[in-house]
């Protein structure tokens, strides 16, 4: 990470890149990969800790990528502190985790001011799919979610994707990638393959990761209850890239069931280990379909048994084909970047 930030007058006219510093949260390591991107494109690094824009000689210009959960101990907090920040340097962000009907009555609200304050304080916005910037007119500002760029999650494939005659022995899991908190799918994965149990399918769940702060208990009483019912449910706990890789070629079933997903880096650390993972159909999954043929399996939210069961009878469905079309990749995306900021921020 660069120690000083671009001035007013760098000849490149584009943003410090802040990057937060927690290694195990995918916001932070996607801001990190995208500003690696930027700087193999135009051959300097512009990263930055936060801190850089709260000195005494901040950048003029900065982009950094925004969640609640990241930013603050509450959507207030979080607020609060971007727009501090937008303050002292024009600033754009990027939207992960957009407030849907699915945070519940009592965090809706309160989420989408926050994400309404984000987005008012910041010179553009970028979302992440076209299902985000819907969801930004429907639920944080109307109107806001047509002036947004779309930039989609990137995806760069680790390495070639085992041949069929090489692929790991599968390790019997149905697998769910990433934090846990309510509505992610852990608990809809756990009555499907109770189900299977009981019609004779040797399966059992594996989340890897570990669950958001606050949901420990939840994850726990998750885990009795699929004790209780005959399953097991594995929590890994936080796994670095070259475990999770292993993992995500050993899992017999790769999954992501969360049905009000806004973005999924989950969908795409999947599609970047070679697996072709189970999703529910929503509006969100189906822009990804379209976006990368071939890296899908598109399934009824409410019959997620059936769909285990096929990938089990057909393992080579969970895996890319060769036609499988994965890009745009961080490159992509960088360089997108850099055409919106030179040519659509109104800095």
């Amino acid at each position: 990470m660069s120690d000083s930030a671009p001035s007013a007058t760098d000849s490149t006219g584009l943003p410090a890149l802040v990057v937060t510093d927690d290694r195990q949260h995918g916001v932070s390591n996607y801001a990190r990969g995208v500003a690696a991107a930027v700087a193999a494109l135009v051959g300097r690094d512009l990263a930055v800790a936060p801190d850089a824009l709260t000195g005494t000689a901040p950048p003029a210009r900065s982009h950094l990528h925004f969640t609640d959960r990241l930013w603050g101990g509450s959507p207030e907090e979080a607020a609060d502190r971007v727009e501090d920040l937008a303050r002292r340097t024009s600033l754009t962000v990027t939207l992960h985790d957009l407030p849907q009907a699915s945070d519940g009555e009592r965090n809706l609200p309160r989420r989408a001011e926050c994400y309404r304050r984000v987005v008012e304080a910041a010179a553009g916005v970028v979302c992440n799919s076209r299902h985000e910037a819907l969801l930004l007119d429907e639920h944080v500002l109307v109107g806001a979610g047509g002036r947004a760029a779309v930039l989609p999650l990137a995806v760069d494939p680790v390495g070639p994707a085992p041949a069929p005659g090489q692929r790991p022995q599968p390790d019997g899991t149905a697998a769910v990638i990433g934090f846990f908190y309510p509505g992610k799918g852990h608990a809809e994965l756990v009555d499907a393959v109770v189900e299977l149990r009981a019609a004779g399918a040797a399966l059992r769940v594996a989340a890897l990761g570990r669950a958001s702060a606050g949901h420990e208990a939840e994850l726990a009483e998750l885990v009795a209850d699929a004790a209780s019912r005959g399953a097991s449910l594995e929590v890994t706990g936080y796994l670095d890239d070259d475990e999770l890789l292993e993992r995500c070629r050993r899992a017999a079933v790769p999954v992501a069931a969360h049905r009000h997903v806004s973005a999924s880096g989950s969908i795409a650390t999947w599609i970047a280990a070679g697996r072709r993972p189970l999703v529910p159909d929503t509006r969100y999954s189906r822009e990804m379909a379209e976006l990368r043929p071939g890296t899908l399996t598109l399934v009824d939210p409410d019959d997620l048994v059936t769909a285990l069961a096929a990938a089990l009878a057909d393992p080579a469905s969970t895996w890319l084909g060769p036609s499988a079309v994965t890009a745009p990749g961080l490159a992509d995306v960088a360089a997108a970047s850099v055409r919106w900021w030179a040519d659509e921020v109104a800095w």
